[in-house]
């Protein structure tokens, strides 16, 4: 029976820290479908955030890959004056990576709702 709350404890600590972080990324990063995605990115600066192999892959015409994993590291190449259009494979790295970008001092922040597999407009491949 104290299995049972201890495993009720958890799924729950697990259940409010996800609501939360769900909650906060809505605030602090704009999630656009793809036509509000198309109509502001060649204004802005267009960041893949997922590995330089799936760019390679493909990737929306005029992005810069800058992987999540290096992010930090060159944050310095992401200017904070200028709008900052993020998209990974699905919409959660451009989340964690808005996040990230938001606590070093960045604000206008958007990603794109369902990330790329849901683009439906010009890739690039590198070969």
């Amino acid at each position: 029976m104290e299995a049972l709350y201890i495993l009720l404890i958890v799924i729950g600590a697990i259940a409010a820290y996800s609501l939360i972080t769900y909650f906060n990324q809505k605030r602090i990063v704009n999630t656009l479908s793809e036509e509000e995605f198309r109509a502001g990115y060649r204004k802005a600066q267009l960041i893949d955030v997922r590995e330089t192999n799936e760019y390679n892959n493909g990737h929306i015409l005029g992005a810069r890959n800058i992987p999540l994993s290096q992010l930090k590291m060159r944050q310095k190449e992401i200017r904070k004056d200028q709008p900052v259009y993020l998209y990974c494979q699905s919409g959660m790295r451009s989340g964690r990576a808005a996040q990230m970008l938001r606590r070093l001092g960045y604000r206008d922040l958007h990603q794109l709702k369902g990330g790329f597999k849901k683009w439906t407009g010009k890739i690039k491949h590198k070969k």
